[in-house]
């Protein structure tokens, strides 16, 4: 079993930056995937970044390329995702996943395991 925790939510003005944390526990095996999703009120849920376990391989999505970075502390066992020029329409409660796949580092909610509970970040304009 998994367990994640999401902290470093908050509220910031257009053009700031944050700091998310997703604190893993329990068994992770190096091929397994972290992956962070936001969801806005209304919209469905949307994929933002995702790392290996290992830290090897990372991916992002095209909304988040150029401003958002997805990385491992090894010694804390905690994936952060660094926020910058943050905009309104990054508002949403953005959630950590864990992914048990065996290849690849998915892009879709349902490729994922385990959950945290989500933190809300707001960017006011």
């Amino acid at each position: 079993q998994v367990q994640l925790v999401e902290s470093g939510g908050g509220m910031v003005q257009a053009g700031g930056s944050l700091r998310l944390s997703c604190a893993a526990s329990g068994r992770m095996l190096n091929h397994y995937v972290v992956g962070w999703f936001r969801q806005a009120p209304g919209k469905e849920r949307e994929f933002v970044a995702a790392i290996q376990w290992s830290g090897s391989r990372t991916t992002i999505s095209d909304s988040a390329k150029g401003r958002f970075t997805i990385s491992k502390d090894n010694a804390k066992n905690v994936v952060s995702l660094l926020m910058n020029s943050l905009k309104p329409e990054d508002t949403a409660v953005y959630s950590c996943a864990a992914s048990v796949i065996l290849v690849g580092l998915p892009t879709t909610p349902d490729m994922y395991n385990f959950w945290g509970q989500g933190t809300q970040v707001t960017v006011s304009s």
